[in-house]
């Protein structure tokens, strides 16, 4: 890496589990020479946090508290084991003070307001980037280390636990508040994940936002590269706990990576690339245990372009059939199921219809949502099937590719495909079987498309 380029860089939880993993974090940045780098909440503690609301709710306070105790021993034993200095454990201390008072008062209520979860839910990424911070200092000397507040860059709309970020004025506070930052000037640790409204409220971008953060704030302050960095070596061509034949991609484009990650992959948020895409800068993918290793590369353009690069799978998918004799020729039934779905928030991965049926996957969580199948239930006939998996073929030109059909139906002959979509898009083709199937599938079109060469 270039000394003189601007790099921001990502780590997760567990680059943040305890105080050697955040020494090792901290090596990373300075043989990378971030200038901003962005944390996660130390490994688990987002899901202790989102407990410790439900505790509330229930109203175990005496649990709530032990728990609380807990986090907070945890927390001031990594800040003591870096050797903090007072200012550090006054942070703790005052943030775990913060998240007690923000539980009793949900244990009193009886409930939780999203602005309330929101809060409660950024003490985690405040938590450890305070005591990174210390590692970082201790690390490299040689420059101005300094904790950065991510909600005065990070500004949002008020739609709590899924907040939309305001990407030009993310800019302007950044120039405002960072000024012309230097690949030689003061080192900024920041918190992933969560933001703040024009006013002042906290606001979170949902699980698994602090790669979106990342990318957010290359955006921002005009960076050469952003890296995010995980307990694996880059993006392998599928998941290798299903496949373990399954090899590292060393380099893969935008609208590659962006098709993994919607329809599946874990190795990236799916929203992360959007503000890289935009500014054109490349997402480097590596491995905190190996920085030296090649990881992948996410760029604009890739000299290789295959038909197929990868597989994604996307697991506990229901399939959802509306059905009525009112659409044979109609207009605007579409429009009327799409409008329902964007009243209530609801993404749709992929789609098909017939002269009277409409048939969506969605995740299990949202079949769930009894308001939504009710008004969907108004225009028509619905049915909800359960227990499917969404698997996804990504790579280049694949709907303009002859025989590409006749060589998935070969491959998977011996297992039923209850929905296929292809044509809407060139990097993708996604087909829907039973979770019974979905490993063997996997490993059947690994071998097929990804193994032969």
């Amino acid at each position: 890496m270039s000394t003189s380029q601007l790099v921001v860089s990502k780590f997760g939880g567990t680059s943040m589990a305890d105080a050697q993993a955040m020494l090792s974090a901290a090596k990373v940045c300075k043989l990378k020479n971030s200038s901003v780098i962005v944390v996660s909440a130390t490994a688990g503690t987002t899901n202790q946090l989102l407990e410790l609301i439900d505790s509330g709710i229930k109203g175990e306070w005496s649990h709530a508290l032990i728990e609380i105790g807990r986090m907070r021993e945890r927390h001031l034993g990594i800040a003591k084991e870096l050797k903090a200095d007072a200012q550090t454990f006054e942070r703790v201390e005052a943030l775990c003070q913060e998240l007690e008072t923000l539980i009793h008062g949900v244990s009193l209520l009886r409930e939780c307001s999203l602005k309330a979860r929101d809060r409660v839910q950024s003490i985690g990424e405040r938590l450890s980037s305070a005591i990174f911070t210390q590692a970082m200092a201790q690390t490299d000397e040689s420059r101005e280390v300094k904790l950065l507040d991510a909600r005065e860059i990070l500004r949002t709309d008020d739609q709590f636990t899924r907040a939309v970020p305001n990407f030009e004025e993310m800019k302007r506070l950044a120039r405002e508040k960072l000024g012309q930052l230097s690949p030689s000037g003061a080192l900024y640790i920041t918190q992933g994940f969560i933001g703040r409204t024009e006013d002042g409220e906290t606001t979170t971008l949902g699980r698994g936002g602090s790669d979106y953060s990342a990318s957010l704030f290359a955006e921002a302050v005009g960076a050469s590269v952003c890296e995010i960095w995980t307990d694996v070596d880059g993006i392998a061509s599928t998941d290798p706990r299903l496949c373990p034949r399954a090899r590292p991609i060393r380099e893969i484009s935008f609208q590659e990576a962006a098709e993994m990650a919607v329809f599946g992959a874990k190795v990236l948020h799916p929203t992360t690339l959007t503000p890289a895409r935009r500014a054109g800068i490349p997402v480097f993918v590596g491995s905190t245990f190996d920085p030296q290793g090649p990881g992948t590369w996410v760029r604009n353009e890739c000299k290789d372009r295959p038909l197929v690069r990868a597989l994604a799978l996307k697991k506990a998918q229901a399939l959802v059939t509306i059905s009525t004799p009112k659409m044979l020729n109609a207009y605007g039934f579409l429009a009327s199921i799409f409008s329902i779905f964007a009243d209530h928030k609801v993404a749709v991965d992929a789609i098909t219809t017939s002269e009277i049926s409409v048939s969506m996957t969605l995740d299990e969580t949202v079949a769930d949502n009894r308001h939504l199948i009710r008004d969907l239930s108004a225009l028509g006939e619905v049915k909800v099937e359960r227990g499917f998996s969404l698997i996804s073929l990504i790579g280049n030109n694949i709907n303009h590719t002859a025989g590409l059909a006749h060589s998935l139906f070969e491959v998977m002959e011996k297992i039923n495909i209850r929905m296929i979509c292809q044509g809407a898009s060139v990097h993708n083709c996604c087909f829907l079987v039973a979770s019974t199937d979905a490993e063997l599938a996997i490993n059947n079109l690994h071998g097929r498309f990804l193994e032969q060469k």
